[in-house]
């Protein structure tokens, strides 16, 4: 089971990546009233859904780690939670395809940056 805590440890800088270039596109189209278009998308895509392989990787290793080794200490369901409502945090973006292209830009950058916010809280569980 190292391998899916590697895996899980690993994967938290390719969301890094995706969020950090996803929340540049998002300003720089909200600063220059650009259309929301397939990049958009596709970022915001990619980091929802590389938020749900990561969750389910993590609630795999949770539950699997828990079980075998270290128990349910209350700092690695603290982390589960925050990381679960960064994912959910992450898929916001889908709820607002009917706006127009400045609230979307709007809304979408907000919520990526919510979702950063989270995952920070909840890294920040695991330090004790």
């Amino acid at each position: 089971m190292n391998v899916l805590f590697i895996v899980h440890s690993m994967m938290r800088w390719v969301i890094i990546v995706i969020a950090v270039i996803a929340i540049i596109k998002l300003a720089l189209g909200l600063a220059v009233n650009a259309s929301f278009k397939g990049m958009e998308r596709g970022l915001l895509s990619g980091f929802s859904g590389l938020m749900d392989l990561q969750a389910a990787i993590g609630v795999i290793y949770f539950i699997w780690d828990g079980i075998v080794k270290t128990g349910f200490p209350s700092y690695r369901i603290l982390h589960m939670v925050f990381m679960i409502l960064a994912a959910a945090a992450g898929h916001l973006p889908a709820r607002f395809k009917s706006l127009p292209d400045k609230p979307r830009f709007q809304y979408s950058l907000f919520s990526i940056i919510v979702s950063l916010a989270l995952i920070f809280v909840g890294i920040s569980a695991l330090r004790r």
